[in-house]
């Protein structure tokens, strides 16, 4: 028994002597590299932070991709400590990657997807946007998904190729909108008086800019009504407000002038036919 017990310890003191520098050296490139890594990411994520526009969740993910980086090297190092031949253990990694990346080729192409909305970044978070046959405030932007909110508030999980695949409208994104409004009157009623009336509507709204000016025109000679349309920009933020407020305020003046505004009409002859 104590020849057992003697022999298990004398292999034990060999293999401290033998690996024991390699573990001791090893174990210090772990350290030193995993601090280093560390320190690379807050560096990173600071330089980044001084970039005006850079985007909020851009950041963390370029942060923690360059400390990613920065341990795989440390590990060849730890490997190479070992006297492991690395290049085999890379071209093997390298077999599974591609294996693993054919099997999870839907998974990837949402990653991929995210990093091009994160890079080129055609909308942000608090834009409203129509992408992929959706439309709503975007809420957050992952690597995998993207996070929508609807108009009347229904949560909404998007796979981020779904969106970068199609073509996407961020009605967020100019500092300015024109809105068109079209306003039909009757044939009989006097055209210079309902574009004059309208016109005025537009100018006595403090929320439609002076430039582009705000101008009517005759859109069209309808079946029972000319159409005149009132065309003007405003601000983003005003949009729907002003919208709203002005197809009011447009049916008010309107009749106020003495215009009408007509209902479709259809003329209906009768024809008697002998027998």
């Amino acid at each position: 028994m104590e020849e057992d017990v003697q022999a298990v310890v004398d292999q034990v003191i060999e293999i401290l002597t033998v690996y024991g520098l390699d573990v001791i050296g090893a174990l210090a490139i772990l350290t030193v590299g995993w601090m280093i890594a560390g320190w690379v990411r807050s560096a990173v994520n600071r330089t980044l932070g001084k970039i005006p526009n850079m985007d909020s969740t851009l950041r963390p993910f370029l942060a923690n991709l360059v400390r990613w980086i920065v341990l795989a090297f440390v590990i060849v190092a730890v490997l190479n400590q070992f006297g492991v031949e690395t290049t085999s253990m890379i071209a093997v990694l390298g077999a599974a990657g591609l294996a693993i990346g054919l099997a999870l080729q839907g998974t990837l192409s949402n990653v991929a997807s995210g990093v091009m909305l994160l890079v080129l970044r055609p909308f942000k978070a608090g834009d409203f946007i129509d992408a992929g046959g959706l439309a709503g405030t975007v809420v957050e932007i992952g690597l995998f998904t993207s996070e929508i909110k609807t108009g009347d508030g229904v949560y909404i999980m998007a796979p981020n190729s779904q969106i970068w695949n199609s073509t996407i409208t961020n009605f967020s994104r100019n500092p300015t909108r024109r809105i068109d409004i079209l306003m039909g009157v009757s044939y009989n009623d006097n055209i210079d008086v309902a574009q004059e009336t309208l016109q005025k509507v537009m100018e006595a709204d403090d929320r439609v800019l002076k430039d582009p000016a705000p101008t009517t025109m005759v859109m069209n000679l309808g079946a029972s009504s000319v159409d005149i349309n009132m065309r003007f920009w405003v601000n983003n933020s005003d949009y729907w407000a002003v919208l709203f407020d002005t197809n009011k305020a447009a049916k008010i003046a309107i009749e106020a002038a003495g215009c009408s505004i007509p209902y479709p009409q259809q003329d209906v002859h009768m024809h008697t036919v002998e027998k």
